[in-house]
C-alpha cells in the first residue's frame, strides 16, 4: 500500500520538528506541518525584521521561531528538515543526529509520498530549460503536470492532491540530491562540469551527489545522459535500468541525436526523423542539446507533433539569453542564469558575431581557464565587475592567443557602471550580453535579482 502525505504527517504526531531555513522551499512545509497539529520550530539565520509579516503569521499558526546567528544552536528535535543549501554534515546536525534526531529534507519526504510518475533533471548547465521543456511537452499532450524542485515551487505540501495519472517534473540541484536515497522514474543528466565547489568539498563529492539521480533506480528506470560529455557518457554504463543517450555530434543507438541538421529518434533498432533544428525558436546550440534531452525524456508519452509545436512556440525561460530590448540598433540580452564558465561559453556560442560581454560575480572556487579562448573568439569588449573580475581578467590575458586590446577589457567596481560601460562602447548592430560565468551572491540575493536589476538598468537607458 502506498505511503501518502497523510500517512507521513500522522507519523509525526507527538513529535517535535525543526525546519531549517524559512525560504521559498520551506515556508509551505512549515504551514503544512502546523496545520496537521505538529510542533514546529522554524530556524533561520536572518533576523526577524527580514521576514516582515511572515514571522507574525507563522507564530500565529503556532510556530516557534529561532532566528539570528544562533539559529542552529540547541537542535534536539525528533525530525530536522534542512534547507538544500546547508550541508548535512555540519556540527549542529551531527550533534543532533547523535542524540537521536532524524535529518531529512522536503525533497526526500516528497519522494516517499509522491503518488505518480516522477521525471527529474540535473546537470551543471541546462537544467531549468530542459525541465521546463519536458513540462511544456507533457502539458501539450494533455497531462496534469506538477513542476517543482529547484524550479517553480516546493511540491510536498501538494502531494495529497496529486493523482496517480499526473506527472511530476523536477529540477534537482546537487544540494537536493546529496542525501536523496531515491531516484525518479525517468532521470535526465544534461552534462557535468566543475560547479559549486565553494560548498562541495571536491569535484568527486559534487559528482557523487549528482549521480543520486539515477543510482537508486530499479530495472524499470530510465536514465538519459549526454553522450557528448565524457563524464556523463561514462555514467551511462552504470545504470540499473535503461540508458538513453542524446548527442548533437553524432548518432546514438538508443536515444536522440542530430544528423545533417535534423533531430532523429533511435529506439530499439528503429529510427525516425523529427524536424530540423532550425525549427527551434530559442537560440543556441546548447538549447538544441536541451531539446534532445527533453525529447528523450518524453518518448512514449508525447507525440512528435506536440514536440514540434513546443519547439516552434516556446519562447525560453527568463534570465536565459533573454532579449531585453533593442536600443539605437544595439540588442541587450539577459543571461544572468550563466553562473559558470561553461554556461557563459554556451551563451557566447549562440551568436554569429562577437559580442560585448558583462561578466564577473561571486567566487565559487571554480577555474576560469576555459574562458580565455572563448572570449578571444567571441568577445569584442569584455566588461568585468564583482569579486571575480581580476580572476577572469587573468584567465583571459594568460591565454596564449591573447593580444593586447583584443578584446578590450574594462574593469568596473559597480554593477550599474559595468552596464553603462557596455552601453558606451556599443555601436549600431552590436550585442550586449550579461552572462557572468559566476554566481550572484557577492552583490545580489540570487541570479534572478541580478537579472531583474540588469533589465531595469537597460530599460532605463536612452
Amino acid at each position: 500500500m502506498a505511503f501518502t502525505l497523510q500517512d507521513y504527517l500522522a507519523s509525526l504526531q507527538g513529535k517535535r520538528v525543526a525546519v531549517i531555513g524559512i525560504g521559498v522551499s520551506n515556508t509551505p512545509l512549515i504551514k503544512t506541518l502546523l496545520s496537521a497539529g505538529i510542533s514546529v520550530t522554524a530556524c533561520d539565520k536572518n533576523k526577524r525584521e527580514a521576514f516582515g509579516p511572515l514571522a507574525d503569521e507563522l507564530e500565529s499558526l503556532g510556530a516557534e521561531l529561532h532566528l539570528g546567528e544562533t539559529y542552529l544552536e540547541g537542535l534536539d528535535q525528533d525530525v530536522i528538515f534542512r534547507s538544500p543549501g546547508i550541508r548535512p554534515d555540519i556540527p549542529p546536525f551531527l550533534a543532533a543526529i547523535e542524540k537521536g534526531s532524524v535529518l531529512t529534507s522536503e525533497m526526500e519526504v516528497f519522494f516517499q509520498v509522491c503518488p505518480c510518475k516522477i521525471i527529474a533533471v540535473t546537470g551543471s548547465d541546462g537544467k531549468t530549460t530542459t525541465t521546463t521543456l519536458i513540462s511544456e511537452m507533457l502539458k501539450g499532450a494533455g497531462y496534469t503536470v506538477h513542476l517543482g524542485g529547484n524550479i517553480g515551487k516546493p511540491l510536498l505540501s501538494e502531494a495529497g492532491e496529486m493523482g496517480r495519472e499526473d506527472i511530476v517534473v523536477l529540477e534537482l540541484s546537487s544540494f537536493q540530491l546529496m542525501t536523496l536515497q531515491a531516484s525518479p522514474d525517468i532521470a535526465v543528466f544534461t552534462n557535468l562540469s566543475p560547479n559549486h565547489l565553494d560548498i562541495h568539498k571536491s569535484m568527486e563529492e559534487y559528482t557523487l551527489a549528482k549521480e543520486n539521480i539515477f543510482t537508486h533506480q530499479g530495472q524499470d528506470g530510465i536514465a538519459i545522459f549526454n553522450r557528448d560529455n565524457a563524464l556523463t557518457q561514462e555514467m551511462s554504463s552504470r545504470t540499473s535500468g535503461k540508458a538513453l543517450l542524446f548527442s548533437r555530434q553524432g548518432p546514438v543507438e538508443n536515444g536522440v541525436f542530430v544528423k545533417d541538421g535534423t533531430i532523429v529518434v533511435s529506439m530499439d533498432g528503429q529510427q525516425r526523423q523529427l524536424f530540423s533544428t532550425d525549427r527551434i525558436l530559442i537560440p543556441g546550440e546548447h538549447n538544441v542539446e536541451n531539446y534532445l534531452a527533453a525529447i528523450a525524456a518524453v518518448q512514449g508519452l508525447v507525440s512528435d507533433a506536440v514536440i514540434l509545436h513546443t519547439a516552434e512556440n516556446f519562447l525560453g525561460v527568463e534570465h536565459r539569453i533573454e532579449l531585453v530590448r533593442s536600443l539605437h540598433g544595439v540588442r541587450y540580452y539577459n543571461d544572468s542564469i550563466a553562473s559558470s564558465p561553461t554556461r557563459t561559453i554556451a551563451g557566447l556560442r549562440s551568436f554569429r558575431q562577437k559580442v560585448i560581454l558583462i561578466a564577473g560575480g561571486y567566487d565559487k572556487k571554480i577555474p576560469f581557464d576555459t574562458l580565455g579562448p572563448e572570449v578571444q573568439a567571441h568577445v569584442k569588449t569584455l566588461v568585468l565587475t564583482g569579486h571575480t573580475a581580476e580572476k577572469i581578467r587573468q584567465a583571459v590575458v594568460s591565454y596564449p592567443g591573447y593580444q593586447e586590446g583584443q578584446p578590450e577589457i574594462v574593469m568596473e567596481d559597480e554593477f550599474r557602471q559595468a552596464v553603462l560601460a557596455a552601453r558606451d562602447r556599443a555601436q549600431e548592430g552590436d550585442i550586449v550580453i550579461l552572462s557572468p560565468a559566476c554566481a550572484s551572491f557577492d552583490h545580489f540575493k540570487n541570479f534572478a535579482q541580478r537579472g531583474e536589476i540588469f533589465k531595469d538598468i537597460v530599460r532605463g537607458l536612452d
